[in-house]
């Protein structure tokens, strides 16, 4: 049985099902606001939720997609007794959540969230070319226009009190510097590329799509800010095998088999920029028809 860890009608999640329930292959979806006791019967460790309930040993293989395994526990109205208990249910749930992990998986609920700096330095040690980039408290050391910022954290979206307005923190150029000093900010030396490289991976194997984001000031410095009227021209592309295989060795320093991963291309050169265990694919899956919908669904 696959076991499918996702957010509430997350589209990708459905997308990957409707292949499932075609191959007629038996799953559980685990949603972002399931809560499980963990239980045993006949030495069997089993988990219950108002909505689902499993033997984890009947599970085969596992898809993290979002969410994850939330777990009630017990208290108790002694304080010492309830320090022990609550120490002891963790470890249960660690161990729950390690022998799921063990089994065929795509990604790990723990280890979902990647550290974007920590990446950066692996990715060098795996090979592959990263633009230059440092931490600062000020713009001293900042060249106008040919410095780019953006957050160290994931993906960050501002939503603002009292509306249900919200905004997202992308990708910009420094234009000038200031005259205070701030937070701890990310700084990255700007490379004039010719196009950008979205790049989806599973467990060995790259599918990518080439990003003219270039020809529109709009999308130049980050091709999320999507142009709805005029798009991005995007084509199939194949990465140098060379990339390819230094991109396998940083999934598995980073013990990630799935993933979206940027490149921008400038000559001959190829840029490490980032990782998004999580990323949306369905895009590049559509425009290059590589139906990786299905690749998923048949790993599983």
């Amino acid at each position: 049985m696959i076991l499918i860890l996702s957010a509430n009608q997350e589209t990708t999640t459905n997308e990957v099902i409707k292949w499932l329930k075609a191959m007629k292959k038996t799953f559980i979806r685990v949603h972002e606001d399931e809560i499980f006791e963990i239980k045993v019967y006949q030495k069997r460790i089993f988990l219950q939720s108002q909505r689902n309930t499993f033997f984890v040993d009947d599970i085969t293989s596992i898809w993290y997609r979002r969410g994850g395994l939330k777990f009630t526990r017990k208290s108790y109205d002694n304080s010492s007794l309830d320090m022990y208990m609550d120490e002891t249910q963790h470890w249960l749930e660690d161990y729950v959540i390690k022998m799921l992990e063990s089994k065929k998986h795509i990604n790990k609920q723990s280890n979902n969230h990647i550290n974007k700096l920590w990446v950066l330095e692996q990715a060098k040690k795996a090979g592959l070319k990263v633009p230059e980039y440092y931490l600062a408290e000020n713009t001293d050391q900042v060249i106008p226009n040919k410095t780019i910022t953006k957050s160290i954290a994931e993906n960050i979206i501002l939503k603002s009190v009292g509306s249900f307005s919200e905004g997202i923190l992308y990708t910009s150029v420094v234009v000038e510097k200031e005259s205070e000093s701030f937070f701890i900010t990310f700084f990255q030396e700007k490379i004039e590329k010719d196009f950008e490289i979205r790049t989806f991976y599973l467990n060995g194997k790259c599918w990518s799509i080439a990003i003219f984001s270039q020809s529109d000031k709009k999308t130049q410095t980050d091709f999320r800010k999507y142009n709805y009227e005029k798009p991005n021209r995007n084509v199939r592309y194949n990465l140098p095998k060379e990339i390819e295989e230094k991109t396998h060795v940083l999934m598995q320093i980073l013990d990630i088999n799935c993933g979206s991963i940027d490149f921008i291309k400038r000559g001959n050169d190829f840029y490490f920029l980032e990782i998004n265990p999580v990323g949306q694919f369905l895009g590049l899956s559509s425009i290059c028809n590589y139906s990786l919908e299905k690749e998923i669904a048949d790993y599983l």
